[in-house]
């Protein structure tokens, strides 16, 4: 385990992943909702990214994370309301938790 990630972080980070690869298995008729997937998959791979490299902001890490996990849920339920301002938030985080 990383020294600077928390145990709940790395769940958070693999359920984060899950649910991801899970929304893949449908298809997304809409364009907000292919944007949506999109986003979330850039934020994933940013946060494995980061998490490669180890990371200092605990508390950011963790922010990130619950909101790659909300958006993934909405995803499943083709719900893409505030998708691209809660991933923007969490790529922030992300960005902010390397810093550290």
């Amino acid at each position: 385990m990383s020294p600077g990630i928390l145990p709940g972080a790395r769940a958070l980070v693999a359920c984060a992943l899950a649910l991801g690869l899970g929304a893949c298995g449908g298809l997304i008729a809409t364009d907000r909702g292919q944007n949506c997937t999109k986003l979330v998959r850039i934020a994933q791979k940013e946060m494995a990214d980061a998490e490669a490299k180890g990371l200092g902001g605990r508390v950011q890490i963790l922010k990130a994370a619950n909101l790659i996990v909300l958006v993934n849920l909405q995803i499943q339920f083709e719900e893409f309301d505030n998708c691209e301002d809660r991933i923007h938030r969490a790529r922030i985080y992300i960005r902010e938790a390397q810093k550290e």
